[in-house]
């Protein structure tokens, strides 16, 4: 019996949290972190703000869970669109492609690019990249240094800069430029790493 109660006390813990990461990112996309507040955020979860602090230790916390959430979201797409490339310089090209597509649907640029740099500062927020979008940039760059298939650059820099024009790229799709315009400019930089 005491076992059965944890499991229901577990999912109705997960069902909740849920709930809040749900409310603030439809907040945080809709009025920016600043302009939302935690009773708006608690009336829209449908749950009382006690239950925002058993959760997350304030606003910030909760932002932090969506960025993270949209972050994972995006390198799982990056993976999934580029795991059957022919080719090292083929893989990077359709990553590229799906982080910009993954990262500016449904929000994820307004909370990753827009807000999540002044909410929770660079350094942080490069570390929850670094966890999902960056680290499969990072380990398909890496991939077509060791298989000789992009000219040997240091990688660390090359990572950089890459991601700097991809958020670049994304920000401007977000801002309204035709993804279709952008995406041979990206395209044809990934040709220019080639060996």
């Amino acid at each position: 019996m005491q076992e059965k109660k944890a499991i229901s006390n577990q999912k109705r813990t997960e069902k909740t949290r849920k709930l809040l990461i749900k409310a603030g990112k439809k907040l945080f996309v809709e009025k920016g972190f600043a302009a939302t507040s935690t009773p708006e955020i608690v009336k829209t979860a449908g749950v009382t703000r006690g239950a925002l602090y058993h959760h997350f230790s304030d606003k910030q916390d909760l932002f932090r869970a969506v960025v993270e959430q949209d972050c994972e979201a995006v390198g799982i797409e990056i993976n999934r669109e580029s795991e059957d490339a022919d080719s090292f310089i083929d893989m990077l090209k359709t990553g590229s492609s799906a982080f910009v597509k993954a990262i500016t649907s449904q929000g994820r640029a307004r909370t990753i690019l827009i807000e999540g740099p002044s909410v929770l500062g660079q350094k942080e927020l490069m570390a929850i990249e670094d966890r999902f979008t960056r680290l499969s940039l990072r380990q398909g760059l890496e991939a077509a240094l060791k298989h000789g298939a992009i000219k040997p650059l240091a990688l660390q820099p090359l990572v950089e800069l890459v991601s700097s024009m991809l958020d670049g790229a994304a920000l401007k799709v977000e801002a309204g430029f035709d993804f279709e315009e952008i995406e041979p400019i990206v395209h044809a930089f990934i040709d220019g790493l080639a060996e």
